[in-house]
């Protein structure tokens, strides 16, 4: 029985997970979208890399071994021009012979290997910061669809007090034409104007479809057709500093850069090391005696190319250029997006004023179809002109549902732009 109730509990959970989202809200569609955007698997790919070039520098300090040999023939041998009676020197072989093994072990590099360990670090940053403006992009993208599903949903809402509109508009011709007070033709009209309600219901349905399976793909979760989106809650923000992902890019890339200016400093330090080497070659280190012999050299070995000197002045002002050059960016990104925040709040300002508008318009519209239903159910106006101030009514809500999904959308929109 255990068994199978935990059968049963894994087999539900199974079913429970693959079952399609029935509600969303906007801050979850965010997380949902950045954790499945594929750039999130390059941040994984870029600490990697960066390890794996940290650990590389790091063996740098361990002893360095090598072997080498060479076989060589001279065309003339050292000698010793001098004769001395009982007594010779063998001039050694033109045939000469060499094997050597050589240990190094750096014991000082001018703080090259540390410098250089900063700089992969800062790089990965750098990488991994890019990925981070990649990401915040989707948000843009998601309020895009997000709220252009919740503007069909408003849609559909209209359509439906227009369909009621009508409906109650046909009851009352179809009373009269039974009593034969008002033309057919009128309660044909009528009926043709909701048939064309029902396709406006189709259309948005469809649409909206579209953009939910859309919404689908960027989250990365199937998402019921019918999926109820919660209506986002845009509230004023107090603190009005710029805090978006390109500005800490921007302080990521100087940082990088300022390690390169270490990092010219470091290379042209001198560096020092241990060495030993063990050989075995004719002649050995003793070059008077012509045979084969093993021997082996020791010591400290001392090393400072200059050659880096003629270029490190130039190499430095290059690194100031490339600061000069993200403190540029960096200054015109600021300027775009204050350019962009004083846009959207005009449009927010102006988009409020015209809800007050929408909202005033309404009222005196629906007492003016109210009015028209009366007069049509007393005959004084016709069908048509029924329909006229239903459509005069359906376009007010109309525009009010515009502005107040644009507004938002605007509010929204300051939001993201700001950081927030």
């Amino acid at each position: 029985m255990k068994r199978l109730f935990l059968l049963l509990l894994i087999a539900f959970s199974l079913y429970a997970g693959a079952q399609p989202l029935q509600q969303l809200s906007l801050t979850t569609a965010w997380e949902l979208a950045q954790k499945n955007y594929p750039a999130v698997k390059q941040k994984d790919l870029v600490r990697q890399t960066a390890g794996i070039s940290v650990e590389n520098l790091q063996k740098g300090f361990l002893p360095q071994f090598s072997i080498s040999g060479q076989a060589t023939y001279q065309s003339d041998v050292t000698s010793v021009p001098i004769s001395i009676p009982g007594f010779s020197i063998e001039a050694p072989n033109k045939d000469q012979y060499k094997l050597v093994a050589d240990v190094n072990q750096l014991i000082y590099d001018g703080g090259l290997t540390r410098e250089q360990k900063t700089l992969q670090q800062l790089n990965a940053k750098v990488e991994d910061q890019k990925v981070e403006v990649e990401l915040y992009k989707v948000k843009e993208r998601i309020n895009q669809l997000f709220l252009s599903i919740l503007y069909l949903d408003e849609q559909l809402k209209q359509v439906e007090l227009v369909k009621k509109d009508i409906e109650t508009g046909i009851k009352k011709v179809e009373a009269q034409v039974q009593n034969g007070v008002a033309f057919k033709s009128n309660l044909n009209m009528l009926k043709a104007e909701l048939l064309k309600t029902g396709q406006r219901t189709v259309e948005i349905s469809t649409s909206r479809k579209g953009l939910v399976a859309a919404l689908s793909l960027f989250v990365g979760q199937e998402l019921n057709e019918q999926v109820r989106l919660e209506q986002p809650v845009s509230l004023l923000v107090a603190d009005l500093n710029i805090d978006r992902p390109e500005l800490k890019l921007y302080t990521e890339q100087e940082n990088l850069i300022g390690q390169q200016d270490k990092l010219i400093q470091a290379k042209n330090q001198p560096k020092a090391s241990l060495f030993a080497q063990a050989g075995y070659g004719r002649p050995g280190l003793n070059m008077l005696k012509n045979e084969f012999a093993f021997y082996s050299i020791g010591g400290l070995r001392f090393n400072w190319s200059l050659g880096g000197l003629y270029t490190k002045k130039k190499e430095k002002e290059q690194v100031q250029v490339n600061k000069k050059i993200v403190e540029v960016q960096k200054e015109t990104f600021l300027l775009n997006t204050n350019a962009q925040l004083k846009q959207q709040q005009a449009e927010i300002d102006k988009l409020q004023q015209l809800i007050s508008s929408d909202e005033a318009i309404i009222a005196l519209r629906i007492t003016v179809t109210e009015a028209a239903k009366a007069q049509l159910e007393n005959g004084v106006i016709t069908a048509n002109d029924f329909l006229k101030e239903v459509n005069a009514e359906d376009m007010a809500r109309q525009s009010l549902i515009t502005h107040r999904v644009q507004l938002l959308q605007s509010q929204i929109n300051y939001q993201t732009i700001l950081g927030k």
